[in-house]
């Protein structure tokens, strides 16, 4: 789960557009987090923003281009708050704790205004096909793997027992999924439960 690197523009008015395209896409990913992507509106955003609807919608165009783009940006914010931290941990048992550390921390500050990104949009787009459901089915996929991959290397390492690591990661999630909406009714204690449950995955062979 990798994000690319773009390049920094050098005109001033690229520069212009970049930071407006950002404040644009930092105000639309807490406003999907809060109310979901089908929430997000050209008009609303100009209103927070204080830009004109004329501009915001210039640079997006059409509500679809503009909930892909959100989708996008939250992925990117996710990646630089949970997944890079990360890789500084031995692949394994030690990367999946890392891992889940840093989630907890993105789902209890938040780094999104309604918690996490994908649990508050997921819901609403399941039902939906088209593109906005594919990229965010894309981006569940791709934690999914990322946690897979830990729960290999740390059964091929003899960390934990084997292990299917395609479950182990689906359970993993599915946790944390429901640890997510807990914090968002202010139930703190169960971010405990979040690292029992990942002690009890890690426990030694034998």
């Amino acid at each position: 789960m990798s994000a690319p690197t773009p390049r920094p523009p050098t005109d001033k008015r690229l520069l212009r557009g970049a930071r407006t395209r950002s404040t644009v896409l930092r105000r639309a990913v807490d406003l999907a987090s809060l109310d979901g992507l089908e929430g997000l509106s050209f008009g609303r955003i100009a209103t927070d923003t204080g830009l004109s609807k004329a501009g915001v919608q210039t640079l997006f165009r059409t509500k679809e281009i503009l909930q892909l783009a959100a989708v996008d940006h939250a992925r990117d914010l996710f990646i630089a708050a949970v997944v890079d931290p990360a890789r500084a941990e031995a692949r394994g048992g030690e990367r999946l704790r890392a891992l889940v550390e840093n989630w907890i921390v993105y789902a209890e500050t938040p780094l999104f205004l309604g918690g996490c990104f994908r649990a508050a949009n997921m819901t609403e787009f399941d039902s939906k096909p088209g593109s906005v459901r594919d990229a965010l089915l894309r981006d569940q996929r791709d934690w999914r793997a990322l946690l897979a991959n830990q729960f290999r290397h740390a059964a091929t390492a003899g960390e934990i027992a084997e292990t299917d690591p395609q479950l182990a990661a689906f359970q993993l999630d599915a946790v944390l999924l429901a640890a997510n909406t807990a914090l968002r009714l202010d139930d703190s204690a169960v971010v405990s439960k979040v690292r029992r449950v990942l002690d009890q995955m890690l426990r030694p062979p034998g």
